[in-house]
């Protein structure tokens, strides 16, 4: 990830920093992290399409 990513969090989550997912968006792509773990901690990336389809199916759960 060459690119400065704009990363975001759930304005549901936990104010001490806990519990939470962090989302950067890129090209195609959508980059997820532990937000406990900052931006030294691992980063798991996947196809966009393929975060889209996971986010609808939560939302039918």
């Amino acid at each position: 990830m060459s690119a400065r990513l704009t990363w975001f969090k759930s304005s549901y989550s936990d104010s001490q920093g806990g519990n939470c997912l962090e989302v950067a968006r890129a090209p195609q792509r959508i980059h997820i992290r532990d937000s406990k773990l900052g931006p030294q901690g691992p980063t798991f990336t996947t196809a966009a399409p393929a975060w889209k389809s996971f986010l609808a199916h939560l939302h039918t759960a």
